[in-house]
């Protein structure tokens, strides 16, 4: 195959800010590849001509961000059953004339836990806080994981209660919804892993989920998906209880290689896409 000249292409609103370019980029190079990844600022009214414009273009594979993960869906020719079940799309992949739908987020998130720090969620009960995309797809996927429970706590609670419904209809896995309210969360005794899902954090935001740091011990594993300040407010707080953390980097670098295994078919450099990232973040 000739991967000469190759496109990829990041969609989103806002864009010019995420830093997945830096790390596919790191992977083409080391690869060996002359592909390049470009980024597209594309409001919704426009997302269906992009799409038929990436395809006529030749376009071998996309990333979509907010605000398109849903939407996007309704143009893709196909999507992946775990897709279909998270119900948001955030890689397509081509294959002849068609594009394909997948969600490596949560998967991202699996390998992050199993690689980076050698846990096995199987059999484990699982805390999340928030219940927007992040959390649906590290969710769905710890689920089909053998998770064996998995706590739910969100602001708005039946938005908690229709997402542990989904997962409860498709997997075996018991999902409780729980509110977040404005005062500290009792973290559930029994929790082994707590994960932060929520956009809180998030640079320059300093804030913190409203969590009772006094009920995280250090028997948890506590995990926030924020990638560009990866030593977040939160995990510094959870580390001084002596719990162990696991930034949001490893996510963010694991989903990026699982589309590209999809996109080439090679086994991408993850050290060397993360210590590309590192570098960029430090700088900034």
């Amino acid at each position: 195959m000739d991967f000469r000249h190759t496109l990829i292409g990041a969609v989103g609103l806002p864009i010019r800010e995420n830093p997945t370019g830096v790390i596919m980029e790191a992977a083409f190079n080391r690869l060996g590849l002359n592909w390049r990844y470009e980024l597209f600022e594309i409001g919704p009214a426009s997302l269906k001509e992009a799409l038929s414009a990436f395809k006529l273009l030749g376009f071998r594979g996309l990333n979509f961000t907010v605000p398109h993960k849903v939407a996007v869906m309704q143009y893709l020719d196909d999507v992946s059953p775990a897709a279909r079940m998270i119900g948001a799309v955030n890689t397509v992949i081509r294959e002849g004339d068609s594009f394909i739908g997948e969600n490596t987020d949560g998967k991202g998130f699996i390998r992050s836990l199993r690689v980076d720090a050698g846990i096995q969620p199987k059999g484990l009960n699982v805390t999340i806080i928030g219940a927007g995309g992040a959390a649906r797809a590290i969710a769905f996927e710890l689920a089909l994981a053998g998770t064996a429970s998995i706590t739910l706590a969100n602001r708005t609670v039946d938005r908690a209660a229709s997402l542990a419904n989904d997962i409860e209809k498709s997997t075996r896995c018991q999902v409780t919804p729980q509110a977040l309210g404005a005062s500290d969360y009792i973290v559930p005794p029994a929790t082994d892993i707590l994960i932060q899902a929520t956009s809180i954090g998030l640079h320059p935001d300093p804030g913190m989920p409203a969590v009772n740091f006094e009920s995280i011990s250090e028997t948890m594993i506590i995990c926030d998906v924020i990638p560009n300040r990866p030593q977040t407010p939160f995990l510094q707080r959870a580390a001084l209880r002596g719990a162990s953390t696991i930034d949001g980097l490893g996510m963010l670098v694991h989903q990026a290689a699982f589309a590209i295994e999809a996109w080439t078919g090679l086994t991408p450099p993850v050290h060397e896409m993360r210590s590309a990232v590192e570098r960029v973040l430090n700088q900034r």
